[in-house]
């Protein structure tokens, strides 16, 4: 089985996240990734916990199956391997300031006259235009200003940050759409294309209710907790041994959810009989609610609305979440190997399932800092292969 990237060459000068999370996703898919990180340290997060036998987890997360070799692109023989990478990359990835590239003599407009198949992504905090395009920015501060962290947390509580750094993650899934897209693109044109994603637009873009009340109504939402804001019942509820979420996305969810809970009359009752009714009493439903899941406990709770078709789960810590069956049968749970003289690593498996692409128990090595120079230069004095230039 041939992964549908296989040949594709990917030079990664990303560091940190939103980066290195889209290259990985590049390389589940069959690229071959050389992360061309910086002299001595190396990517910030080789430094960041937990740690393994001294080996950064966070890492190997995020930069499994990749090759590394540390440039210094201000140095001459350095810049002349550099140059001989350009050669064989289909794409190339960077998550410098805008105009960092520039000043190293490697931004688009350059690169694209020298290599027109390139193709060209860039993530930032702000983009590459506009007149924040020169701020830095970390996934808190796209998560703030992006309006997410407003209406995230409990209702009249302070603005609380996502626990997953989404300001990168998405910003990340954003940029492999856009290199996908540009690939395709290129198989039409014949030529490459420059990927400008922004962490901030990002973080409007997937917020797809609140733009939606903000704008229609002029009013801007504030938190829910965990409520839905704009469908009842939609949330976490209380059994007797600690939290379960009840999803009736519909009314006839609501009346199958009510059956199963004995709540007899209630998807009858003019406060509840549609949603736009449940959302304007939602307090006092969940009470209703509560009054009679209190009594059981959410595996009891879970089973019988599983029975009845409502959509439910119990609220998991990760330590559940990775021996979830469920989670388990689908591949989710994967190993980084050991390399030489280093610790092994649990990853998520790559959550795209394809007929066409395979999906190992086991991730690449994580890479050592500059562990793969003479691969790779054995790899170009080879000629090196890819599939685009």
């Amino acid at each position: 089985m041939t992964a549908p990237l296989a040949g594709l060459v990917v030079l990664d000068l990303t560091h940190v996240l939103a980066g290195p999370f889209a290259s990985a996703q590049l390389q589940d898919f069959g690229a071959r990734v050389i992360k061309v990180e910086r002299p001595g340290t190396g990517d910030d997060t080789r430094a960041f916990p937990p740690f393994v036998d001294g080996e950064s987890a966070y890492f190997a997360a995020l930069n499994h199956g990749k090759a590394s070799i540390a440039l210094d692109l201000k140095a001459a023989g350095d810049r002349a391997i550099f140059e001989a990478l350009l050669l064989k990359a289909d794409v190339l990835l960077e998550n410098y300031r805008p105009g960092a590239m520039e000043r190293l003599g490697y931004g688009w407009e350059v690169l694209h006259a020298r290599l027109p198949r390139l193709i060209y992504g860039a993530v930032s905090g702000f983009g590459h235009t506009g007149p924040d395009a020169g701020k830095p920015a970390y996934d808190m501060v796209v998560q703030a200003r992006g309006g997410v962290m407003s209406i995230t947390g409990e209702e009249g509580g302070p603005p609380v940050r996502v626990g997953a750094s989404v300001g990168d993650i998405v910003a990340g899934m954003y940029l492999v759409q856009g290199v996908l897209a540009a690939l395709v693109g290129r198989e039409r044109t014949g030529e490459g294309a420059k990927i400008d994603i922004s962490m901030l637009d990002a973080q409007l873009a997937i917020q797809e209710h609140a733009l939606a009340i903000a704008s229609a109504t002029g009013k801007a939402p504030g938190p829910t907790g965990a409520r839905h804001p704009t469908i009842t019942p939609f949330s976490t509820y209380r059994a007797s041994d600690g939290f379960f979420v009840i999803a009736a996305g519909n009314d006839g969810l609501f009346r199958k959810l009510c059956d199963a809970l004995g709540l007899a009359g209630v998807a009858e009752d003019a406060r509840f009989a549609t949603n736009g009714a449940r959302c304007d009493n939602v307090h006092v439903l969940k009470r209703l609610i509560e009054a009679v899941t209190l009594g059981k406990t959410a595996d009891h709770w879970i089973g019988v609305l599983d029975a009845a078709g409502v959509p439910t789960g119990r609220v998991q810590n990760m330590l559940q979440v990775l021996d979830d069956p469920q989670i388990l049968a689908r591949n989710m749970v994967t190993r980084v190997p050991p390399r030489a003289g280093a610790p092994s690593f649990v990853a998520a498996g790559n959550p795209v399932k394809m007929t066409s692409l395979p999906d190992p128990v086991a991730r690449g090595p994580s890479p050592a800092l500059d562990g793969d120079r003479q691969a790779v230069l054995d790899w170009l004095a080879a000629g090196g292969r890819n599939v685009g230039q």
